[in-house]
């Protein structure tokens, strides 16, 4: 005899299934005009509130009457369309650098690159990190100091630049005449020097920065950073250097001059199909 088992096989077998339904899925943007499917409430997006109960949806019509209805798939109508509202969330800015570029997150360190950017002094190199550190870490780009532009000639022939082996030189003072021009005049093809016409660095920040009008005139043979620590008040240059380098927070705090040489600079040792007629 054979027996039948009842519960054998698909017990759904013969019956449909209902599916659930898929509602295109729309942020609430604020200002955007919807339809409440369940009573015909139409309003636009004002805000959310979030409660015990689940995320709810603020809508105000044309008679500024407000309410609240609870975010349930496929309960508004937008544009005669049923859809699922979302909490909308406004995209972010992009982050942005010191020197005003887009930041790049999660930078590693790379191998430092054969090009190189040098300046004068060690404040020189300090500022020019604070500003574009972000910006010469991606690309693999040091900074170094040279203790005086005096010493260029005698590091770049140590350094024997080249092609795709680059230096870029920050020079202070760089004017028409200037000891500093002269010194830079016969550097070679693959150096490139810029500059700011200021005698300091420290000049280059903006004196609104640190409360001054503007940045005191020192005689020529006094030594300019101890005369302007005197005039203004500080009480010797390592003070006024705190002050200087705590006044810089970006690109805003610094003169245009000093933001364009530096900017040459990274160009040069970063884009080796530029030659120096691109930046004349």
């Amino acid at each position: 005899m054979n027996f039948r088992d009842p519960y054998a096989g698909d017990i759904f077998s013969g019956h449909s299934r209902k599916q659930r339904v898929e509602y295109p899925r729309v942020p609430a943007e604020p200002g955007l005009v919807v339809e409440v499917l369940v009573d015909g409430f139409v309003g636009a997006v004002t805000g959310f509130e979030r409660t015990y109960d689940g995320d709810f949806v603020r809508l105000e019509d044309r008679y500024r009457t407000e309410r609240l209805f609870k975010l349930v798939d496929g309960a508004f109508l937008v544009e005669g369309q049923r859809v699922s509202l979302t909490r909308y969330v406004p995209k972010q800015a992009p982050q942005r650098s010191n020197s005003g570029s887009r930041k790049v997150a999660n930078v590693e360190a790379k191998v430092a690159a054969p090009s190189r950017i040098w300046v004068e002094g060690i404040h020189d190199a300090a500022i020019v990190e604070k500003v574009w550190g972000h910006d010469l870490r991606v690309e693999g780009v040091v900074v170094e100091y040279l203790e005086g532009l005096d010493n260029l000639p005698e590091r770049l022939a140590e350094f024997q630049p080249g092609p795709g082996r680059r230096v870029g030189v920050l020079a202070d003072h760089l004017v028409q005449g200037s000891k500093e021009t002269r010194i830079t005049e016969t550097v070679g093809p693959h150096v490139l020097v810029t500059g700011h016409p200021y005698i300091d660095i420290w000049a280059a920040v903006k004196p609104e920065r640190l409360g001054l009008k503007a940045w005191p005139e020192i005689p020529r043979g006094e030594d300019w950073k101890t005369g302007v620590c005197q005039r203004v008040g500080w009480s010797d240059p390592k003070e006024g250097w705190n002050r200087v380098f705590n006044a810089v927070t970006s690109f805003r705090d610094i003169d245009s001059t000093l933001i364009g040489a530096v900017e040459k600079l990274v160009d040069w040792v970063t884009v080796p199909e530029l030659t120096k007629e691109d930046f004349r």
